[in-house]
């Protein structure tokens, strides 16, 4: 038996977040799974911490994004000066795009790509507290986007045929990031739409935007009876692709989605200039459709000091030499408030209505929480 440290650095996630379907460390949990099947002791940290009681023989630390590499480098440090007999292994993203630089922490090792003898273990969800669970139907992805490091840390696409052994939860996650590209998905979508946990129905929704290219009516339809929420296109490019991004609104919206509930996933601060995005987010307006943005950061970028609320440099975070500092935060802020007009139906964005609809959903909330504790009290 073998004692394991698995170990997430102190990364800036917002407290909020730290369990947010975006930011949880699942391939810790699962590593926690497959260490207990082999009979080892497992202890999952945030952060660094010292036991008094727990001495590892191994710490792992997972990494995310390149830019938040100094935390991983934190970590390495601090657990190789506490636990110094334990070999001290880090794996992930950041880890996968740039191991040279990753061992240059200390780090005994730097494991790359995915770790195959864990994807068939479950997630150790005891270790954690939400109300979902992760699930990937494929690992890698078709295309080779130039902004995307997934074929490179996951160069095989590989998928399965189907997932119902492992519903587990009332609301699954997809970390697929090319979720329809799975030869099976038709027949994934069906079970989603028959299954049930806890007597309850299923909700699905993906961390990633679907490739809409890969979209047809039967699996739009599909997409709404196996009650996915929230679906996100990805238009990822210029602005002539208006009419393929339009029909694949069409679909979905002909399938029973509101368009409102429709996001389109767009990358600013990248090749797209900030005229040509306003001109993107303008025709959204006009289809009625949120957005959820991303700001683009290269895959070998190992420093982020953004700030919304400073003046900043290319010293601070990555600024592509198409725009500026003013612009991605004025698209930003753009952004914002257009999905608060069509999310909540106002005609244009004025500060004291999105007050009022905050206010409302508080409201609701609140009232709702009284209903259910009165309802729990009748029943005793």
């Amino acid at each position: 038996m073998m004692r394991i440290l698995l170990v997430e650095p102190n990364f800036p996630i917002p407290p909020k977040s730290k369990n947010h379907r975006d930011f949880l460390p699942v391939g810790l949990l699962k590593l926690a799974s497959f260490h207990r099947e082999m009979g080892d002791e497992i202890k999952l940290v945030r952060g660094n911490q010292t036991f008094l009681d727990f001495y590892p023989n191994q710490v792992k630390i997972t990494s995310l994004f390149t830019y938040w590499s100094n935390y991983v480098w934190e970590s390495v440090k601090f657990y190789k000066e506490t636990y110094p007999k334990a070999k001290v292994i880090v794996g992930g993203i950041y880890a996968s795009l740039m191991p040279d630089h990753c061992k240059k922490s200390g780090c005994d090792e730097v494991f790359e790509g995915v770790d195959e003898r864990v994807e068939k273990f479950k997630p150790a969800y005891d270790l954690v507290d939400v109300d979902y669970q992760i699930v990937h139907t494929s690992r890698g992805c078709l295309r080779k986007c130039k902004f995307c490091g997934t074929w490179r840390i996951e160069p095989k696409f590989v998928s399965k045929k189907s997932i119902k052994d492992e519903i587990c939860s009332n609301r699954i996650i997809f970390y697929d990031n090319n979720l329809l590209a799975n030869p099976h998905i038709k027949e994934i979508l069906e079970e989603l739409k028959n299954s049930k946990h806890n007597g309850r129905v299923v909700y699905s929704e993906s961390q990633c935007g679907i490739d809409g290219r890969l979209l047809t009516p039967e699996v739009a339809k599909l997409l709404k009876q196996a009650r996915f929420l929230s679906p996100r296109i990805a238009w990822d490019h210029g602005y002539n692709q208006k009419k393929m991004i339009k029909k694949q609104i069409d679909m979905l919206v002909e399938a029973g989605y509101p368009a409102k509930e429709i996001y389109i996933f767009m990358i600013y601060n990248f090749e797209p200039d900030y005229y040509e995005m306003l001109k993107k987010l303008k025709q959204c307006k006009r289809w009625g459709v949120q957005i959820a943005d991303c700001r683009y950061r290269p895959l070998n970028q190992t420093f982020e000091h953004y700030n919304p609320r400073q003046k900043q440099t290319g010293k601070d975070y990555y600024i592509h030499p198409k725009w500026t500092d003013r612009q991605i935060k004025l698209f930003r802020k753009k952004v914002r408030r257009q999905n608060i007009t069509i999310r909540h139906g106002f005609d244009l964005y004025i500060g004291e209505l999105e007050r009022q609809a905050a206010k409302k959903k508080r409201e609701e909330l609140l009232n709702k929480t009284i209903n259910n504790r009165v309802v729990d009290y009748m029943k005793q």
